[in-house]
């Protein structure tokens, strides 16, 4: 069992996450999966959007932002995931790269809007329990 686990610690020793061997995840996945998929869950934390607010203060592209966002996978949509009152897409990471990442709480997917200065490239990743 010990082997099944494996903490990973920073430089003074704090727990900064678990690894898991496949056998263990095997046993207690779909035990985890429910409980971090369940929708109550995903809310937007402030961290994102204060990245997202100046991401848009310094927005240089060629072409306006476009709050739309569409999973590639459920092919749930919204108009403007701001204003969106069912939250089906939560922004969980946005820099001024141009990089804005979002959760769709339908299936779990995970879309990245990559911005570049005359086009914007659009990829996701869907987990295998979803599918």
């Amino acid at each position: 069992m010990e082997k099944d686990l494996l903490y990973l610690v920073d430089a003074a020793g704090k727990i900064q996450a678990v690894q898991l061997s496949v056998d263990l995840w095997q046993k207690v996945e779909k035990i985890v999966l429910s409980k971090i998929q369940n929708k109550e869950e995903c809310i937007q934390k402030q961290g994102p959007l204060n990245d997202f607010k100046l991401l848009m203060q310094y927005w240089d592209f060629s072409y306006p932002y476009s709050p739309e966002v569409e999973c590639p996978h459920c092919k749930a949509k919204t108009e403007d995931w701001r204003l969106d009152k069912d939250h089906t897409f939560v922004l969980t990471n946005a820099n001024l790269g141009g990089l804005i990442v979002f959760h769709c709480t339908k299936c779990n997917t995970t879309i990245r809007y990559k911005h570049f200065k005359d086009h914007v490239s659009i990829e996701h990743t869907t987990p295998k329990q979803s599918v």
